[in-house]
């Protein structure tokens, strides 16, 4: 009875040392470490779920490799309300958090695929576009030399658009050698785009492909559903829409502008208007008069 207590001891002994499984934390720890400079691992899992259980079975057997190889520390985050932030398709969700950026991981429960896919991202996919450089960088009316475009159009106010950016990076780390994937904001740096595509909601989701624009309608915002999309299921959409040429400045200079630009400027500019104003009609009365003179004159001299 001795001796079993002593092999007893043992046991217990080794698993705490070399089993100890991964650290779980509550959502306070959790916030505290995301927040903190080191990169994360944190594997969602909740109760009564089969496919958490095979997770976490996987990522307790590769967390030392994941902590040597990508420099992370791994915590498991059980029955979290955080997960609403980070995947709306909810438990198990795997999350590689990159200084504060998050990645879905989307492939098979496989330990070295889960490895490869990390490192793989350990930058962030995703390009940030704006109005300033979006035709320069995607030669979206041309359908030139960029290759294709997955962009998706976020606002501020969009609280599913806010959950979906660890699904997008996703999206973005599996295309990455294929498809540029960005997102934008359509109701601030991108706001004259997302009019000019016609752009209306938030989140949008729109595929740019040889001049040509396909939407993405679909309700199903899955790494794997967005992917299938940008690797052919484009092509289902008979009748895609044309790209419309990037406008001019006149073409996006409003009277409301002008007018509030002359409220907050002061009496200033609209004097300075109005002088051009007053100059270019005197030069047409000018013109105006000066014509028949000559034509007078050359009458006279025949």
């Amino acid at each position: 009875m001795y001796f079993h207590k002593i092999i007893g001891v043992i046991y217990l002994g080794i698993v705490t040392v070399y089993g100890a499984g991964i650290e779980r934390v509550d959502d306070t720890d959790l916030i505290h470490i995301l927040t903190g400079e080191g990169d994360v691992v944190a594997l969602f899992t909740r109760g009564n779920c089969a496919e958490c259980d095979k997770y976490e079975s996987i990522v307790d057997n590769i967390q030392e490799e994941v902590k040597q190889s990508l420099g992370a520390s791994v915590v498991q985050a059980h029955d979290s309300n955080l997960i609403h932030i980070y995947d709306p398709s909810r438990e198990p969700a795997l999350l590689y958090f990159r200084r504060g950026i998050p990645i879905l991981y989307n492939g098979a429960i496989d330990g070295e695929e889960i490895i490869q896919f990390f490192n793989d991202n350990r930058e962030p996919a995703v390009k940030e576009l704006s109005d300033d450089n979006f035709e320069h960088l995607t030669q979206a009316s041309t359908g030139a030399t960029t290759g294709d475009w997955f962009v998706f159009f976020y606002s501020a106010e969009c609280v599913l658009c806010q959950r979906l950016y660890a699904v997008w990076e996703s999206v973005g780390g599996s295309l990455k050698r294929k498809i540029n994937v960005a997102r934008m904001n359509s109701l601030a740096a991108g706001s004259s785009t997302a009019n000019r595509l016609k752009v209306s909601t938030t989140p949008e989701f729109v595929f740019l492909r040889q001049g040509k624009i396909y939407r993405y309608t679909s309700k199903e915002y899955t790494p794997k559903a967005f992917i299938e999309f940008a690797e052919g299921g484009y092509r289902k959409i008979n009748h895609p829409e044309t790209v419309p040429k990037p406008s001019s400045f006149m073409d996006e200079l409003s009277f409301e502008q002008v007018i509030d630009y002359i409220n907050n400027q002061g009496t200033l500019p609209l004097a300075f208007i109005g002088t051009l104003m007053v100059l270019f009609l005197l030069l047409i009365v000018k013109r105006l008069f000066k014509t028949p003179s000559k034509k007078a004159v050359n009458k006279k001299d025949k």
